[in-house]
């Protein structure tokens, strides 16, 4: 298991320091290992998991939402269906927004040839 940084993370995920522990505080991310100093250790699966959140985030996914979701997978396989329904319904709320996006381009643009 590869030993990366705080700092590496926040340069891999471009995700701030700040924001890493905030979310190990409200339990979006667990089990961060720590080595004889204190400082918080991340594995490549831990990445994975940053960068799962940070698409969550940027598609609009309240945190308690995201928090609901880190509880579900935290409680193992037992809950795929639970989590596939959060998704589903994630991916839903995407597409609206996207066409609320692209209805809003269109009118601009049409402002624009007027």
């Amino acid at each position: 298991m590869e030993n990366i940084e705080i700092k590496e993370v926040v340069k891999q995920t471009k995700v701030k320091a700040h924001t890493l522990r905030y979310y190990e505080n409200i339990g979006l991310i667990k089990n961060i290992r720590r080595d004889n100093s204190g400082k918080r250790i991340y594995s490549k699966k831990d990445i994975s998991w940053i960068e799962f959140l940070k698409r969550l985030k940027n598609t609009g996914m309240k945190i308690s939402e995201m928090q609901k979701y880190a509880e579900l997978r935290n409680q193992g396989d037992i809950t795929i269906t639970e989590r596939k329904n959060i998704l589903m319904i994630h991916s839903k709320f995407i597409i609206n927004e996207i066409e609320k996006l692209t209805e809003n381009k269109i009118r601009i643009v049409l402002n624009l040839e007027d």
